[in-house]
């Protein structure tokens, strides 16, 4: 599973450890130097995670303020580095996941970073969707009928209907995933669905066992995309 971080500041000693301890992990980082340009980033591009210098980068308070505001970001984790003007509590407040003190060591980088992958592999993962295909069988009510999926989350699927759906509500779906050999049946209702026999569902109620099976299987095939390039600067501003 690709990662990529956004890290607005223009502070050579905290990009430094952060940008290594980061990329320790194989995640992408993009260093942003300038506070408008960071906004409109991340106003147009998805990060997992998003950090800002907010006291030594004039507006950068603005911006983790903003960040559960844009619609690309408002999940991403939110790392601020604070010194001496913002308190911890004062960060927390704004948004942020985590908070960490200037002077930045690389120890200190390492440990942030180690617990926010953590969280981003979570929020990547519970939002990530496996492009594959595989037929599923649908139950609305007592009526069952075959469909194909072409996609499928720790919280869902898109299915494709050869014919019309029954007029009654959607109460379950059962399907096998490629590579394994176990069926899954979880209760599941209609999220969304369109005119061309596209829909989406979403799943309501799983066995424990059931939904850590799925949950494996999405992180070993999610682990195989291409890792993020690392390094990349941008010196807008």
């Amino acid at each position: 599973m690709s990662l990529a971080s956004l890290l607005v500041s223009r502070d050579p000693d905290l990009v430094q450890p952060l940008r290594s301890a980061f990329e320790r992990h194989f995640i992408g980082v993009e260093v942003c130097v300038g506070p408008n340009a960071g906004t409109e980033i991340l106003l147009s591009e998805h990060f997992d995670a998003v950090i800002v210098d907010c006291d030594d980068l004039e507006g950068g308070s603005d911006i983790l303020r903003g960040l559960r505001n844009m619609s690309a970001n408002k999940n991403s984790v939110a790392i601020a580095v604070v010194n001496q003007r913002t308190s911890t509590g004062q960060a927390f407040q704004m948004g942020a996941n985590f908070v960490v003190q200037k002077p930045v060591s690389s120890v200190n980088a390492t440990r942030c970073v180690s617990a926010a992958v953590a969280m981003m592999t979570r929020e990547r993962r519970r939002y990530y969707r496996h492009p594959v295909e595989f037929p599923v069988t649908v139950s609305f009510g007592k009526e069952e009928i075959e469909a194909q999926a072409s996609n499928v989350s720790e919280g869902g699927m898109a299915l494709h209907f050869s014919g019309a759906r029954p007029a009654s509500n959607l109460t379950k779906v059962h399907f096998r995933l490629p590579d394994l050999s176990s069926p899954f049946e979880f209760r599941a209702d209609l999220a969304w669905a369109d005119e061309e026999g596209i829909a989406g569902i979403r799943f309501v109620e799983m066995a424990r066992k059931a939904q850590e099976t799925l949950e494996d299987w999405l992180t070993r095939h999610s682990s195989k995309a291409k890792p993020a390039e690392t390094g990349h600067i941008l010196s807008r501003v």
